[in-house]
């Protein structure tokens, strides 16, 4: 219980300094002898919120020890995951494992055991492993789109090797994109300032209600506060990938380009929406561009019904649903614009 003294609209009287210690004083000593308060009342709502989340997710948290070989010699490396199926699935970050000839996972309640890669995608730097192991506590998962700028989450991982260590902060912005190590992009990625450190890496960020909303990711070394998680709803459609296929199924075309201007007489004369588009520098022989007859050179700027502003826009919608289905390329060569019609391929 607290003692607050609220400004109230109808009070005229300011109350000075000995007043104000004076009255605090007296229901201070009104609570000690008429209503005995145990230490949990005490806590304020937040620390009740952040001790309810941490008490619900910390026994589903696991420590991850990866060993790598460097040469004739071993190196080792560590992370956090968490446990999202009863039968010993585990999330964490594809650059925690990815490599790994030897994986462990360790409990909160200090059992250790081998650990299986099940699956990994650099794309979204997401893995699966899986352990067997009795008696686990599952993650509740929650909803990434309910998630709000300025909501409380807490981060719950194993920086440095300190196992189970809590840090909390708010949702500091939502939609952004964070760039993979295979150069893709990671859509829809919760920023925060609940601080990571290494180790934190594949950790859960959860809310007040011990419903996990994210990955612990990535940190902007030079900056303060400024972290990212993979939201959840991307993380469960990865994870059932891994876990049916082994991979993340998406497609490809056979070319390679970059991000390029168009000039402005181009986009009025073919009232273009947007003034960007992917330059081709390069295409696969025997690929499905070149069997669409798409050269180098070619600047694409839609693909299907939907605008290609660069290699993002491009990369976001060669999906698995694209694989073997005929679909309408537009590209601009020279001063004319074409549609080819190219059939991508699993990547």
């Amino acid at each position: 219980m607290q003692s607050t003294i609220y400004a109230r609209p109808e009070q005229e009287e300011i109350l000075n300094d000995e007043a104000i210690h004076h009255q605090i004083g007296e229901e201070r000593t009104s609570v000690s002898k008429d209503t005995p308060v145990s230490d949990s009342e005490l806590f304020d709502a937040y620390s009740q919120a952040v001790m309810h989340a941490v008490e619900t997710v910390t026994p589903s948290v696991v420590f991850i020890k990866a060993t790598f070989a460097r040469g004739q010699q071993e190196a080792h490396g560590s992370g956090s995951g968490f446990i999202f199926t009863p039968d010993g699935y585990l999330l964490t970050n594809s650059h925690v494992v990815h490599g790994a000839t030897h994986l462990e996972a360790t409990l909160s309640d200090g059992r250790t055991y081998g650990a299986e890669l099940v699956g990994d995608d650099p794309e979204t730097d997401l893995a699966v492993l899986r352990i067997d192991a009795p008696n686990l506590v599952v993650a509740r998962l929650g909803d990434s789109q309910q998630v709000r700028a300025g909501q409380l989450v807490i981060a719950i991982g194993n920086p440095y090797g300190f196992q189970c260590s809590v840090t909390a902060g708010v949702v500091s912005a939502l939609g952004r994109s964070l760039r993979a190590s295979s150069g893709r992009l990671i859509d829809n990625v919760i920023q925060t300032d609940a601080a990571l450190n290494p180790g934190n890496s594949g950790g859960p960020l959860v809310t007040s209600r011990g419903e996990v909303v994210g990955v612990n990711t990535a940190i902007i070394a030079s900056a303060q506060g400024i972290c990212f998680s993979t939201a959840i709803n991307t993380a469960i459609y990865v994870a059932s990938q891994l876990i049916q296929h082994g991979k993340v199924q998406r497609s490809r075309i056979g070319v390679s380009g970059q991000d390029t201007p168009l000039p402005r007489r181009l986009v009025r004369y073919h009232a273009l929406t947007e003034d960007s588009g992917v330059l081709v520098l390069d295409v696969q022989n025997g690929g499905a561009a070149a069997q669409a007859g798409l050269r180098a050179g070619d600047v694409i700027v839609a693909f299907g019904e939907n605008n290609v502003t660069g290699l993002d826009d491009l990369h976001r919608r060669l999906t698995d649903k694209q694989a073997g289905v005929p679909i309408g390329v537009t590209v601009l060569r020279g001063n004319a614009k074409r549609v080819l019609t190219v059939i991508p391929v699993e990547a």
